[in-house]
């Protein structure tokens, strides 16, 4: 017995070293991966952002710099330089920025926000910071006014008075103008809030305020008193000087203008209304409110080439708003009038502000305007004010992504080389738009970044009105490369008749990009699109497939006496108009064997239109309708995405059938997959058929029926094949969407030796499904035999839905999705590459195995709670990990970050980004981020690779973000400079007579009236506090710059000295050599002087 006990033994250790001898020879397991990530690798950082200011508030302008400033209601501040230079920094608050004022020519600005701080900014470094902060207390701040080349800071109050604030130490002067002080002793009651500072032109010791009522105070600042004072009948808006300082401009709440002098108080010396029309009762109409008004001067015969017709020395009047009442005045408006001439630009949304751009920063000199800034609710315009009918300048900033509200988003970092060259070659940014300025656009500040991204980023952007626009994202710029029409494609929808149906019936809400192939998958709410990419133009017909996802649940289902057979799982006969057969699945046979289906699959015809008839389980036909119909008939489509098939869901007796939630295309099997709330459909898009079509519970068979417990083991031996408790009953099941969808070559069942084309599917409760794709042999067998699709009863589970999927091969390196290869346009090529869509029906082997058991791929899955690696084909779980108890995962992906180096990166609903390493799922990050405080960051917010993410942070912007280490050390050199060192403009000469008789500016010491010597300021007025930028940076960058300049001046001064020495030598050098020659030829000339002729 002991002999025979050995024997055993040793057959037993001989099997063992034969398994690991077999083993040995085999690729590297789960624990012998070199993983190359570290945390120290991971960074979150916000790159750049792109687009409109959302709801944007206040704007200026730098007219020595040349550049924009705007800032918007929730406290962003956005800087505009040249094209492809574009900052964005916020105020840390969500506060509305009022008002902004730039220290021209500085390298800062001053803004004043709703919760009454005013912010000092330094943007001579590349991230813009706050110096200084003041925080107001007892007075809200109103308006603000800072002069050229000054320090001190006017500050109006709802109170009615006026405060100076010291720019430098950011602290509030003893000087106060009070209200009581400055307003009529005559008058009785309180003027308003100051909506107006500005100093006069010509004497800038003279302060004029402009008061809520319409009173305009002319101050007196040495004398701390009143010059003058006038009173408008009207409550007042906005006043602007006439560079002669002479005279000023008032615009007021029943849209007239008035003009005042200065030294004449009383009556204005003008009043116009502008737009007022006569009445049928003979009184003018009445108008809306100038909000402001602009009095610009021009120099006598400077523009005389663009005023054609007009005296050159009329000055511009330029004012926004203004119009009658009547429903011709309902537009908003910019109204630019000189001499007897008035020009009415109408614009397409609400104006919020407008500034002139002028040749020159000096209030007292011609302004010489030649551009209007103009900033819109949703737009940004600029108009040319040197040309003839003043054309726009075509915007070159990224600024219409809103141009359709934006409802998807894919971003592709490191994508194909040749796809955007591809792009702009098909796009319409190739043609020059007609009808703008073919000036250069003026705003014309900073400069590009030292260094750039080595790879190509594109953006693809789906829309409510079924556009979809490419994007060149590289590096820190964005620029639209094509744009693609979708509702073209589909007849114009009636009224809405359809329960459920979408406000926006176009609206794109998925993408899917094959970038090899250059496949195009599109989603709306119940249709899905496949656009194929041709650089010729095409007259097609596009086919369209009526889809039916829909299942019948029966009352006595429940009960335990009924035996019930096994649900279909297979799609009955289907054929199309050209005789080819259909798919059947596995066990289409056993399904027709049953006499009374428990869920009853649709028995689909596809006709000669591409629509399928359906019936229930009782023989009657239901009702079916789409919410599109695509228009019939052959039609021309020009160079770009050309249709190739449309898939419409159908209502059956007016019930919504569930929005598509998944969408997935293989250009290799020449399938289109895609899921709704209900189930999952499998189109053929070379044969333009319908696979199959079913309700999410019908995937699970043959497993339906199982009575096994579900295995969870912590070791992660096995998953459940079954069914969990949850999913118990049928009713549960039906609410079961469909949520990612993954084509890969992978094992489909525990002990495959081979990989094989398969579709791994994701569900809403956490079911992963493998169904397996029986293709059929390449060529013509591909056109015309059926594609058989069947479950491979391989089920896994995990908490939550499933969010993403994503393969391995043994050594940790992503599996790249199969393609038919690259792209190739030619007939011949396209009809070769349709009859090779599809791989062999011979099983592939796996990039990374060898036909052992043993070998293996890692599946990667994660849900909204967990994310688990799964060893293939062994099906055994060797790493998890708990990403969330009290949150969810909005966005997973398992993406590249340098090299063959993945990563699994989550952003989860509580703001969180987290990253980890593959396969062993060890965290490398945990950032508190970007808190889920809206719904269109989920929608929006996706992963790509080298580390970058992107999401829609407002409707009308688009924010990039990075999780690389490397690439936010990089960051710096690849943003653009904002200031650069330029010279101040020499103040405008004032001629003999002016100084003679005192006509010119007078000078003013506002350091000895606002300095110490006027006193403190009231006691817990006002509160400073220092920002992160420090006055210290400010001033060391100014000395450095100052220093700098000096420095280049005395070498420049020394070089001009060198050579000045070097022509004097020279000259003196020329002038002794000229003497010489003199003495020569005098002596020659002595010398044969007195000969004869003969005699030479």
């Amino acid at each position: 017995m002991a002999g025979k006990m050995a024997k055993k033994f040793n057959i037993r250790g001989m099997f063992d070293g034969l398994r690991q001898s077999v083993s040995s020879s085999s690729p590297k397991s789960e624990s012998d991966i070199e993983e190359t990530i570290r945390s120290e690798d991971i960074q979150v950082a916000k790159t750049v952002r792109h687009g409109f200011p959302y709801q944007p508030t206040a704007m200026a302008f730098d007219s020595v710099q040349h550049i924009l400033a705007i800032g918007t209601k929730s406290g962003s501040l956005r800087i505009f330089g040249q094209p492809g230079v574009d900052l964005h920094c916020h105020h840390g608050a969500d506060v509305s920025v009022l008002q902004i004022l730039f220290l021209v020519n500085e390298g800062a600005l001053v803004t004043f926000c709703s919760d009454d701080n005013i912010h000092l900014w330094n943007y001579r470094q590349k991230r813009p910071e706050i110096v200084h902060s003041l925080k107001f207390q007892r007075e809200r701040i109103t308006c603000c006014h800072l002069s050229f080349q000054s320090k001190w800071l006017y500050v109006g109050t709802d109170k009615g008075n006026v405060h100076v604030v010291n720019i430098e130490s950011f602290s509030l002067s003893g000087y106060v103008i009070m209200w009581n002080k400055a307003i009529s002793l005559s008058r009785k009651t309180h003027p308003g809030p100051v909506l107006h500072l500005s100093d006069c032109p010509l004497d800038p010791s003279k302060l004029l305020i402009g008061f809520e009522c319409g009173a305009i105070i002319f101050w007196d600042l040495k004398n701390k008193s009143a010059d003058c004072r006038h009173q408008a009948a009207e409550p007042l808006r906005s006043i602007s000087w006439h560079s002669e300082g002479k005279q000023f401009m008032s615009s007021h709440s029943d849209g007239s203008l008035l003009t005042w002098n200065v030294k004449t108080p009383g009556k204005p010396a003008s009043i116009i209304t502008p737009h007022a029309k006569p009445g049928k009762d003979g009184k003018t109409e009445q108008c809306k409110p100038i909000t402001k008004v602009e009095w610009k001067s021009v120099r006598n015969g400077l523009l005389r080439s663009f005023w054609h017709g007009l005296r050159s020395s009329d000055p511009l009047v330029i004012f926004s708003g203004g119009m009658s009442y009547d429903r011709a005045g309902r537009t908003p408006c910019i109204t630019v009038m000189t001499g007897k001439t008035t020009t009415v630009l109408e614009m397409e949304h609400t104006v919020i502000d407008f500034v002139v751009m002028c040749e020159t920063p000096w209030q007292n000199d011609f302004q010489d305007p030649y551009a209007i800034v103009v900033l819109l609710q949703n737009d940004l315009v600029v108009i040319d004010l040197t040309s003839p009918g003043y054309p726009c300048f075509e915007n070159p900033y990224p600024m219409d992504i809103h141009e359709s509200p934006v409802t998807a988003c894919q971003y592709f970092a490191d994508c194909q080389t040749d796809l955007i060259p591809a792009l702009y070659s098909v796009g319409s940014s190739k043609q020059k738009r007609s009808g703008f300025s073919e000036k250069r656009w003026p705003i014309k500040g900073g400069e590009w970044g030292a260094s750039t991204c080595s790879y190509p980023e594109i953006v693809v952007t789906g829309h409510a009105d079924g556009t979809v626009k490419f994007w060149d994202a590289s590096a820190v710029t964005l620029q639209v490369l094509y744009k693609l029409k979708t509702a073209k494609l589909f007849e114009k929808p009636k009224n809405r008749v359809l329960e459920g149906q979408e406000d926006d019936p176009f609206a794109i809400y998925m993408i899917y990009l094959d970038q090899e192939s250059r496949l195009l998958t599109l989603a709306g709410a119940t249709h899905v699109m496949l656009f194929k990419f041709s650089k010729s133009e095409a007259t097609l017909e596009v086919p369209s497939l009526d889809v039916s996802i829909v299942y019948e649940v029966f009352d006595d289902l429940d009960s335990p006496e009924l035996d019930y057979p096994k649900p279909s799982l297979g799609v009955a006969s289907q054929h199309n108009h050209s005789g080819s057969m259909g798919s059947h699945s596995s066990n289409a046979s056993d399904s027709a064997k049953q006499s009374k289906p428990s869920l009853s699959v649709l028995s689909q015809q596809q006709k000669s239109g591409g629509s399928m008839g359906s019936y229930s389980s009782d023989g009657t036909r239901p009702e079916q309708m789409t919410a599109l119909r695509v228009r019939p008939g052959s039609r021309k489509y020009p160079a770009g995405y050309h249709p190739d098939v449309v898939c419409l869901l159908t209502w059956t007796d007016n019930e919504h059938p569930g929005n598509v939630t998944s969408i997935c295309t293989n250009s290799n099997y020449g399938l289109l997959a895609f899921g709704n709330e209900s189930g999952l459909a499998i189109v053929d898009i070379v044969q333009k058929s319908c696979l199959l079509n079913l309700g999410t519970p019908d995937l699970y068979d043959p497993c339906v029926c199982s009575d096994e417990k579900p295995v969870d083991k912590n070791d992660g031996s096995s998953f459940s094949r079954s069914r969990s408790s949850s999913m118990s009953s049928l009713e549960n099941v039906s609410r079961e969407a469909i949520q990612c969808l993954v084509f890969t070559d992978s094992y489909t069942r525990k002990f495959d030796n081979f990989t094989s084309p398969c579709l791994w599917v994701g569900t809403s409760l956490g079911s992963v499904l493998v169904i397996v794709l029986n293709l059929p042999p390449s060529g013509d067998q591909r056109l015309t035999q059926p594609v058989i699709v069947s479950p491979s009863g391989t089920i896994f589970r995990l908490k939550g839905p499933i969010q993403c999927m994503s393969f391995l091969d043994c050594n940790g390196v992503i599996i790249p999705t199969l393609t038919s290869g690259a792209w190739r346009d030619s007939a011949r090529d396209e009809m070769k590459n349709s009859k090779l869509q599809s791989t062999p029906q011979k099983l592939k082997l796996s990039p990374s195995s060898s036909t052992e058991v043993t070998d293996r791929q890692f599946a990667i899955i994660c849900s909204e709670k967990q994310a688990r690696v799964v060893s293939l084909p062994s099906q055994t779980c060797p790493y998890k990990a708990r990403i969330s108890e009290n949150s969810f995962v909005v966005k997973a992906d398992v993406v590249n970050l340098r090299g063959d180096s993945v990563c699994l990166a989550c952003y989860v609903a509580n703001g969180h980004i987290m990253v980890y390493s593959l396969p062993s799922l060890k965290l490398l990050l945990d950032i508190d981020f970007l808190p889920l405080s809206d719904l269109r960051v989920a929608r929006t917010f996706c992963f790509s690779n080298i580390g970058h993410a992107m999401y829609m942070c407002s409707p009308t912007e688009l924010q990039k973000i990075t999780y690389s280490a490397e690439f936010c050390d990089n960051l710096s050199e690849m943003l653009g400079e904002l200031f650069l060192p330029m010279e101040t403009p020499e103040p405008p000469k004032q001629g003999f007579f002016k100084n003679l008789f005192g006509g010119g500016p007078s000078m003013l010491d506002r350091e000895e009236l606002f300095g110490e010597s006027s006193g403190k300021s009231a006691r817990g007025l006002a509160t400073r506090v220092p920002g992160s930028g420090g006055i210290q940076g400010l001033q060391s960058q100014t000395q450095a710059t100052v220093a700098g300049e000096v420095s280049r001046a005395r070498q420049l001064l020394s070089e001009r000295g060198e050579k000045l020495s070097g022509v004097s030598e020279r000259t003196e050098e020329m002038a002794m050599q000229a003497e010489a020659y003199s003495n020569t030829a005098h002596q020659i000339m002595l010398k044969y002087k007195d000969k004869k002729w003969y005699q030479f």
